[in-house]
């Protein structure tokens, strides 16, 4: 039985030292048709691909886009945010903290009992799937579509809440009446 089963195992490998060479041929030789079609279909331009030259044009981005959170306010300028941690329970990647505190009669930053003293969200940590704007009950946290997220250190990537607010609005930081109107038919003055 022992010369039988040497002999067996020798026919064996006799046959895949025969077939591993012809099927790597075939394999590079697939290979190598794929890549030449690509190739002789941008030359003669059968299927051309669009090249977008991106810091100057940039490709529109899909209706349902979910990139940059943002914390919005209310046209007065209060924050949305009443510090609630909706957005942090739902969070299924547990990027987002938030530590809230009381709003005084002399200190208002939202219109609730409540507002967000710290807030921030670990953007190496973000799945960006939504949960957070999905559970926020006054809207305050959104995903906007600006998408260029990239930086140099980890530290950066924790975004704060000054990093998250959007600017208030200015006409309530300057009063339109504090605002002159230019007379331009006066003589200029020397």
């Amino acid at each position: 039985m022992g010369f039988l089963s040497n002999l067996n195992t020798k026919i064996h490998q006799t046959k895949l030292a025969v077939t591993e060479p012809v099927a790597g041929a075939k394999a590079l030789a697939t290979g190598f048709s794929i890549t030449m079609r690509h190739y002789m279909e941008q030359q003669l331009k059968i299927k051309p691909t669009e090249t977008i030259q991106y810091p100057e044009e940039r490709r529109e981005q899909y209706p349902r886009s979910r990139w940059r959170h943002v914390l919005t306010r209310y046209d007065n300028g209060l924050e949305k945010c009443i510090g609630c941690s909706l957005c942090a329970g739902a969070c299924p990647a547990r990027c987002i903290y938030v530590q809230a505190d009381e709003n005084t009669d002399t200190e208002r930053y939202s219109p609730g009992e409540r507002y967000a003293v710290k807030y921030e969200i670990n953007m190496i940590r973000c799945i960006f799937c939504g949960y957070c704007q999905d559970a926020c009950p006054t809207g305050a946290i959104v995903l906007r579509k600006d998408f260029e997220l990239a930086d140099y250190t980890r530290e950066d990537f924790l975004y704060t809440k000054e990093m998250l607010l959007e600017p208030a609005p200015l006409a309530d930081l300057i009063p339109l009446t504090a605002v002159g109107t230019v007379d331009r038919t006066a003589e200029p003055v020397k």
